[in-house]
């Protein structure tokens, strides 16, 4: 499609145009990207090149925010499991300065970039295991919820796109003529909605095409606590990917979303 193509370009440019470098101290290269953290300010990651590696760091600024908002993951046996989850579906470390960390080569670095962002973002996220704001992880609710319906899923998908990188999805389930990906958002916003869809149109072709089937994608979306807008649902389902709102979970439209269809 000649306009997905475009929007496609259009997105590169936009990732391009709001990315810039900085030099800084003792060899070290600060990299800005158009992605916000935790106070909605632009994620930063230092770079440093020592031989033929490349090292990258979040400077601890990660972890250190969430200390500030009250979320301390030293003191929390659900907090630490949790992280180590995410660092390791991302292959990064997390050194004794509690820095979020990885290595590269020049050929590996657009790879590991966007992980080292990725999760990031993604340990952003623990700040709702606040004890004021919600006492449960939603990922964790949405696999309880697909176990209650004997649906049979691999969790911690990893798939590669068309454009070389690979993407990490909550969930997969594979039917004999269907593919479904799942993708949980505890919040949503045009952030993270803009990651997902550029996740999505990059790796739908491909797998289609390695597992010969009809793939597709539904965002689980926790109204728990706020109502969804509508123009995110329908921006979802604007790019052939489905919705499930957390409190209409167990409707029989919504379970048949997640079943193989019948013949």
């Amino acid at each position: 499609m000649t306009w997905a193509n475009e929007l496609m370009n259009q997105y590169f440019q936009w990732l391009k145009d709001r990315s810039a470098i900085v030099e800084g101290k003792n060899d070290w290269v600060m990299m800005t990207s158009p992605f916000t953290g935790l106070f909605n300010d632009n994620i930063e990651i230092f770079l440093k090149k020592e031989n033929n590696k490349i090292l990258m760091t979040d400077s601890g600024e990660t972890l250190n925010n969430l200390d500030l908002t009250g979320v301390n993951i030293s003191k929390s046996k659900t907090r630490k499991e949790v992280l180590q989850r995410i660092l390791l579906n991302y292959g990064i470390k997390l050194n004794e300065n509690n820095e979020l960390v990885v290595e590269s080569d020049e050929k590996s670095f657009p790879q590991k970039k966007h992980n080292l962002i990725s999760a990031i973002i993604e340990v952003n996220d623990l700040y709702v295991l606040s004890k004021h704001q919600v006492s449960s992880i939603f990922k964790e609710d949405v696999r309880e919820f697909l176990d209650e319906q004997e649906i049979v899923f691999t969790s911690d998908f990893i798939s590669k796109g068309s454009s070389g990188l690979e993407f990490s999805f909550d969930f997969q389930i594979a039917h004999r003529k269907n593919e479904i990906v799942i993708k949980c958002f505890n919040t949503i916003n045009k952030m993270l909605f803009s990651s997902f869809l550029f996740t999505w149109d990059d790796i739908k072709p491909v797998r289609e095409k390695i597992s010969k089937k009809n793939v597709k994608a539904i965002a689980f979306l926790n109204d728990s606590n706020s109502s969804i807008k509508n123009e995110y649902i329908e921006a979802f389902l604007t790019k052939e990917a489905d919705v499930i709102l957390w409190g209409e979970r167990s409707s029989e439209t919504n379970i048949s979303k997640l079943k193989e269809p019948a013949a």
